[in-house]
């Protein structure tokens, strides 16, 4: 699997997922005090390492006798060399073709007959594999997926066939998709000079020249204990799972890792527009995409941008659908996602759908006045403390899950955040000011800002089709 498009989740995003609502109480209560507060963690998780580098992260949660298991590699398709695209993903395919003790196939049969489910995914800056399964499993899966971390081995035959399976995904799922192609380009017009201007999956001719070759030298290098992160989640101690760990990844030996590296996004001298007209487009959509900080590049300002696009686009009273949906009327949808999970920089977009007979172009124009009346009127008190308890309130119930705290610590580890920054998370985004958003808005998306890098403008529109000539009178 690749990740599904360029607008992806963030780690605010991610993070909304759970937090419960007693934070927001607690840290507004605690703020008042002159006292520094006794800051409570989210998860309370347990992290340990063993000697071959493997981080391990337990997340101790006994409602039911399950467990989500979690391998995660800190690489993916931004880590490719150039002209290999889709080495990562195609890579995250063959894992499942034939490992250490498991033929073709075997590992999702294993998993599925034991009652449980795996899946993978690609992202930029990672790779991860997963099963959800009963707690009396683990040291099963533990011990299938330390198999294939150092011992894969497809056949020939699997790797041609596999090659077909992924151009054919993209096919289907970007070649014959108007708004993936449309995606795809604003984000090779958006990233110049930087790996992720490339597609996850891979551009069409570079994945039909794609071996087993190229994708055992990117294997080599980068998958290894000292490169992975152990992610458990469930009716399990922290204890147990180092101690299962030590015996089954602990005689795997690290690898060479080569040095991580971005390239910069240059300056952008001029402005870019992508304009992508398709006959299978039914209804329109208007973006600008802003080159922005991710969290690792700059925690501060990640935080400040997580609340603004809160303020902007966190549901039916937020400004941008009450402003074009609501009193406009001039668009069916708006918002505005903030993509700040990322090794590199990170990026926001701004958009909306218009209605029918709208200028797309008076769309962008409205779009760009609700960023000037924020930064002309300032965030009254009160609105930044709904959207501060909104962020909050909207998963009371998320850390009771498995999957979702798995999910958080992963990737966020994979782009550079720490232990810390997800556990200490409500106190962090409570310190956020009016004056910090509006710092950034004024920053990266003021559109009266000559200073700031420009945007690129996506416009997906539907196709007209010329009338037919009209038929000829017989003479």
């Amino acid at each position: 699997m690749q990740r599904p498009g360029r607008i992806a989740v963030s780690l605010a995003a991610a993070l909304l997922l759970a937090l419960p609502v007693s934070y927001a109480a607690a840290v507004k209560k605690e703020a008042v005090k002159e006292e520094a507060p006794v800051r409570q963690k989210i998860f309370n998780a347990e992290t340990f390492k063993l000697d071959n580098g493997l981080e391990i992260v337990v997340i101790p949660n006994h409602r039911a006798p399950v467990i989500t298991h979690m391998v995660w590699y800190k690489v993916g398709a931004a880590d490719e060399d150039h002209g290999v695209s889709g080495v990562a993903h195609f890579l995250e395919h063959l894992m499942f073709k034939g490992s250490e003790g498991l033929k073709p196939g075997e590992f999702s049969e294993k998993i599925r007959s034991l009652g449980g489910n795996d899946n993978a995914f690609t992202g930029q800056d990672y790779t991860a594999y997963y099963q959800s399964i009963s707690v009396d499993q683990l040291e099963t899966v533990m011990t299938m997926e330390a198999g294939r971390m150092r011992g894969l081995n497809p056949p020939p035959e699997q790797v041609v066939s596999e090659n077909k399976v992924i151009l054919e995904e993209r096919r289907q799922r970007t070649d014959n998709d108007p708004r993936a192609r449309f995606a795809e380009q604003l984000n090779a017009a958006l990233y110049i000079n930087h790996p992720y201007g490339n597609p996850i999956i891979g551009w069409a001719d570079e994945m039909a020249a794609l071996t087993w070759e190229k994708c055992k030298a990117f294997y080599d290098r980068w998958y290894g204990p000292n490169n992975a992160i152990l992610v458990v989640s469930g009716d399990v101690t922290g204890q147990q799972v180092y101690d299962l760990a030590k015996k089954i990844y602990g005689p795997l030996r690290p690898v060479p890792l080569p040095e991580r590296t971005r390239a910069a996004v240059p300056p952008l001298e001029a402005s870019v527009t992508v304009r992508l007209e398709d006959k299978t487009v039914h209804q329109a959509l208007v973006q600008k995409a802003f080159i922005v900080p991710s969290h690792h590049q700059n925690a501060k300002e990640s935080l400040a941008l997580q609340v603004l696009e809160e303020l902007m686009a966190g549901g039916p009273t937020s400004r941008l659908y009450k402003a074009l949906v609501v009193e406009q009327k001039i668009a069916t949808s708006a918002g505005l996602s903030y993509q700040g999970s990322m090794w590199s920089d990170g990026d926001m977009d701004l958009y909306a759908a218009p209605l029918p007979g709208q200028k797309p172009e008076d769309v962008i124009a409205a779009l760009d006045e609700q960023i000037r009346l924020l930064i002309k009127n300032g965030i009254p008190e009160a609105e930044l403390s709904e959207a501060l308890t909104r962020m909050q309130a909207e998963a009371v119930y998320a850390r009771d899950s498995l999957s979702g705290p798995a999910m958080i610590f992963g990737y966020s580890l994979a782009t550079g955040a720490t232990i810390d920054d997800v556990e200490y998370w409500p106190y962090n985004i409570a310190a956020v000011t009016a004056d910090d958003i509006l710092a950034v808005t004024k920053k990266y998306l003021d559109p009266d800002n000559t200073q700031k890098r420009p945007p690129v403008t996506g416009y997906l529109l539907p196709q007209e089709i010329p009338p037919a000539p009209a038929e000829k009178a017989a003479p």
